[in-house]
Formats: C-alpha cells, structure tokens, sequence
C-alpha cells in the first residue's frame, strides 16, 4: 500500500467563522477518511474573497469557500464542477429540505447546482443588551435611537447597497424585479428613510464592514444597537469579546414583518480542474450535512447552513440563542439579482448608495443612477 498523503488545497476567508471551521473539519474528514488525505486551507481578506475572480483560483484550488452573487458569471464557464449527477443526488435533496431560508438555492444557477450552502448569513439587527433591553421591531423606533445617538452601522459600499436592497424588500419592493431596477420614486423614499439614520451615524460607520461594526459594539461602550449587519455567532458566544452582542430579528415598516434582508452566507464548490474529484465531493457533502455542521462545523466556530442546526439546542444554547433569535429574518430572506453582469454592478452601485447616504447626493439621483447601473449590466 502507498504511504503517499493525497493533498487538496482549498481557499476561504479570513475570520475565524471562515477559516477555523474549515480547518477543523478537514482535519476530522482526514481522521475519518480510508484514504491517506489533507486539505490545506488558505485565507484571503473579507474584501478579497468578494472581488477576486473565480477564474483566479480555478487552478490553483481544488475547493473554494464562495458567495452566491457570482454563480451568474461563472456558470457557463466550465471552471466549477456541477454538482447534480455526481451520485449525490439523493443528498441534493436532502440538502434542499434542510436549507435555511434561500441557501441551499442561492448557488443553483440555469437548473445545476455549483456550491453547497456550509454558511448561512443575512443582514440581522445586533445589540448590546447590557444597555439596550430590547431591540426595535419597528423602523421609526431605529430613527429614534440614533438620534439619541446610540447607532452604529456599516455602510462600505457594499453594505449600504445591501440595506437598500432590505428596505426595498421589506416594503414590497424587491430590487430586480422589475427590469429597471425599482420604481425609482419607491427607491428615493427608500434611501429617504435610509437618510433618517445615516444623518445621526459616527462617521466611522461609513468605513466600517460588518466586522468591524460587531468589534464596535462589543469592545466599546459609546453605540448599543446596530439596524442591519451580516449576522456573526462569534460574537454571541461567550466570551468571544469583552462584552457580549445579541442579535435580533430586522426592523421592519408598517406590519410586514422581517422580510426581506438579503441572503449572504458561503458555499463550498469545487473546481472542474481537480484531480482528486471523488474526495472533494466527499468532504463537500459531509461538511455541508446535518451531523457535521451541529457538530464539528459549529463547535469550531461555524456559523451553519442547515436549518437543522439553527433549530438545535445545543448551538442555539452556546450562542444565546442566536439562531432562533434570528430564524424569521433568515426564513424571509431576499435572494438579489445573480445574472452575468451582476457582479460589476455591484461593485459600482455600492458607492452611489454609500455617497447618497452621507450626503453627496440626492436620493431621487441616486436612485436613478443605480438603476442606469442595473440596466446596464445586462449588456
């Protein structure tokens, strides 16, 4: 028998959410494994993982940890390995079953299925309840708190187009629904509304991505409540930070409810160019079940995909509940444009938003102008 070790090489983002799962369960799947396997996991930066091409990284990695925006560009490329008609197919539905709101679905692109949701992420409100009691379920009581100044929010370019994307769901509205973009006099009361709370923000906020908001919150004292951020588990275990952060369900207007934060999370796929195919799906399948992700996956920092493990006492008992706290936001979650094309909207849309809501530009202009952008990217 060979004492040759099969090594793959995987890539995903740096935050310990992101790197440690993958780490630890690559090294159980390796214990587990009958095979003599390693996965080595690289990092690159928040920023990073959502600008670099795929087409970068098909080569040189057999596994990537992705987001679900690029499935529209890459799709038709050839560089992932579809993932239907692998002979997992049986597993394919139960991984659909078991999605937490449009996961599982958010990586399935012209019919076929490129990634498998291992992360699960949309926009949640966050708080420090050792200041705060309880967290607003309504919008105008978010304009109040800020105005007291107690908001702290990230709004880089691409946080503040996906809180545009939020109010504009919450209210009906979905943007990409309609071929424009939005109506554009329903996206100027969005941004009108967005405004009400940007006017009253540090003007840290407009530097600052998720991460960075929840270090705010957790290792300062001055803000106690923050409307939309990517939800982090990290932060709601104890003593992950100084002082502890709860999340919440969104605000939301009139009596819609939590509906409409746009999905966010990771999925893992694999590069048509690997030569070790047949492990790849094994470690891919595994990572992404119900027995890995309540288990290995969450201890080691994860942030699961499968409603199961959102629902499980267990994490929800280490992390105050954060899972349950934040379900229905999840559930009710927006699923935004993924066309070829989408990708360098995105990149460019942020910064109309983020220059609207400092005050650089009109919101009937910039509504305008992110639909000109929208329109544009299908040509």
């Amino acid at each position: 028998m060979s004492n040759e070790i099969t090594t793959l090489k995987g890539m995903t983002w740096d935050h310990a959410r992101g790197f440690d799962p993958m780490v630890v369960t690559s090294e159980v799947f390796a214990d587990q494994s009958d095979q003599k396997v390693r996965i080595v996991w690289e990092k690159r930066s928040l920023q990073a993982f959502a600008d670099r091409p795929i087409e970068d990284m098909a080569d040189e990695y057999d596994l990537m940890v992705i987001d679900h925006p690029h499935v529209g560009d890459i799709a038709a490329t050839g560089l992932l390995l579809q993932l239907d008609g692998q002979g997992y197919d049986a597993e394919l539905q139960t991984l659909a079953a078991q999605s937490c709101g449009v996961s599982h679905p958010s990586y399935n692109f012209d019919g076929k299925q490129w990634a498998l949701a291992i992360d699960a992420a949309t926009p949640v409100s966050a708080f420090r309840p050792d200041m705060l009691e309880e967290a607003p379920q309504k919008w105008d009581e978010v304009v109040a708190l800020a105005e007291a100044n107690k908001v702290i929010w990230p709004l880089i370019p691409i946080n503040a187009l996906m809180s545009y994307f939020n109010i504009l769901a919450n209210i009906g509205s979905d943007f990409g629904k309609e071929d424009i973009g939005v109506d554009p006099k329903v996206g100027a009361t969005a941004l009108t509304e967005l405004r009400r709370v940007s006017l009253n923000l540090p003007r840290e906020s407009f530097d600052l991505d998720p991460i960075g908001a929840y270090e705010w919150l957790s290792c300062r004292n001055s803000h106690s409540y923050c409307p939309y951020l990517y939800g982090y588990t990290n932060y709601s275990r104890k003593g992950f930070r100084p002082n502890h952060v709860r999340v919440a369900n969104i605000p939301a207007f009139g009596e819609n409810g939590p509906i409409g934060s746009p999905i966010g999370g990771t999925g893992i796929a694999i590069s048509a160019r690997t030569k070790h195919k047949d492990i790849a799906l094994q470690y891919a399948f595994w990572i992404s079940s119900e027995e890995c992700q309540s288990g290995t996956f969450f201890q080691a920092g994860g942030q699961p995909a499968n409603v199961r493990s959102w629902l499980n006492e267990e994490c929800n008992k280490q992390a105050d509940n954060f899972f349950l706290n934040t379900l229905e936001t999840l559930e009710k979650s927006y699923l935004r444009p993924r066309h070829k094309g989408y990708m360098g909207f995105q990149d460019v849309a942020g910064d109309v938003v983020r220059d609207c809501l400092m005050g650089n530009l009109s919101e009937a202009d910039a509504a305008a102008k992110v639909n000109d952008l929208y329109q544009r990217s299908f040509r």
